[in-house]
């Protein structure tokens, strides 16, 4: 039987959301029931209540989140009731081109849940990134369940459901940054502070953290930075070289998603070295370069879908490392709240009080 269980929605663009009832099916073949214990703000729910993702309104916002697997449906074999599980938006299909070549995380066809969870009035729902996690219990994809060591605490490894692992696998699978390399971060809200942690896990002896916010090169010191930059006062192309030996860094992650900070990170970088476009750019913004300097600088220019990640290998390892010490997790999460305070943390990421508000349940 279906549940009725409480949820945020998105009803109308640039609307307040609103908390109401949320109507959640039983698991067909290959879905599951969690029981979310913990969900991330992210600023990708705020992009959805804005209109910014598509039309399909209304949305069931919420996507960053852990919890317990309460029941499944037909067929479902890798996960069972009672295993605690951190949710994402890339369970791959392992038949694509992509999966084919080896290459999952760059999946072409992953999964969602083939039912919809609805409102009392029967009106569908479209869950945020096919998850929907502001809500007491949500229905996915069973392949959507990345099982982990249930010992972790759930606000903390929630985050890797997508901001921090974004962040993480900007610079350690898609930058490729290893021991020894310097390598600079634009933006330093949670994305970009998952860089610096990732940078620093591979062993990057040099992590320039830049930011305009002095609060937030704080917190990124915190996470590995070496070095910060204050962007309102320094050239950032200038101070990056002047950091390196006059050189550039060997891998820039750019997490702000602007092409004027875009083009800090094509000019801040190494000859050879890798740009890493992890931040989301909106439609309409565009960027011209000179040809000749894209070919003599040489390099890669790179952009980071989910920091490329392959949440099977990289959650529990990560989730292990959180449990060793080795990985912070709890330093992203600036506040716990409850499910009707989403709409003021929407308004906290504007003046860049918090790295993440995290809905407990």
């Amino acid at each position: 039987m279906s549940q009725r269980v409480r949820g945020v929605i998105a009803r109308e663009k640039g609307k307040p959301v609103e908390v109401t009832t949320i109507v959640v099916p039983d698991p067909g073949p290959g879905e599951a029931v969690v029981k979310v214990q913990a969900c991330g703000v992210c600023h990708t729910d705020l992009h959805y209540r804005e209109g910014g993702i598509n039309d399909e309104f209304p949305f069931l916002l919420g996507h960053e989140a852990a919890g317990v697997v309460e029941a499944v449906g037909d067929g479902v074999t890798d996960v069972a009731p009672g295993d605690f599980v951190v949710l994402n938006w890339r369970a791959v299909c392992g038949d694509c081109r992509a999966c084919r070549r080896g290459k999952p995380w760059y999946c072409f066809a992953t999964h969602n849940a083939a039912q919809r969870m609805t409102l009392e009035d029967g009106t569908e729902l479209s869950p945020a990134l096919g998850i929907g996690a502001f809500v007491e219990k949500t229905l996915v994809h069973a392949g959507q369940c990345t099982k982990v060591d249930p010992s972790a605490r759930a606000a903390a490894v929630g985050l890797l459901g997508c901001g921090v692992m974004a962040g993480i696998g900007a610079a350690i699978n898609t930058g490729g940054v290893t021991r020894g390399d310097s390598v600079a971060v634009i933006g330093c809200g949670g994305v970009g502070d998952g860089a610096v942690a990732g940078a620093a896990l591979a062993g990057a002896t040099t992590i320039i953290a830049i930011d305009t916010d002095d609060r937030k090169l704080e917190w990124a010191r915190g996470f590995g930075a070496t070095h910060t930059i204050n962007a309102r006062e320094a050239d950032v192309v200038e101070a990056v070289r002047a950091l390196t030996g006059g050189h550039g860094a060997d891998v820039v992650v750019e997490a702000v998603g602007r092409p004027e900070t875009y083009r800090q990170a094509f000019y801040a970088r190494d000859l050879a070295g890798t740009v890493v476009l992890v931040g989301v750019p909106t439609p309409e913004m565009t960027i011209e370069l000179p040809l000749l300097d894209v070919f003599g600088r040489g390099g890669a220019l790179k952009s980071s879908w989910y920091g490329d990640c392959l949440p099977t290998r990289d959650f529990p390892m990560l989730t292990e490392l959180y449990r060793q010490g080795r990985l912070d997790l709890d330093a992203f999460v600036t506040e716990e709240i409850a499910l009707d305070e989403v709409e003021q943390a929407f308004a906290k990421m504007h003046t860049g009080d918090v790295l993440r508000s995290v809905v407990i349940f």
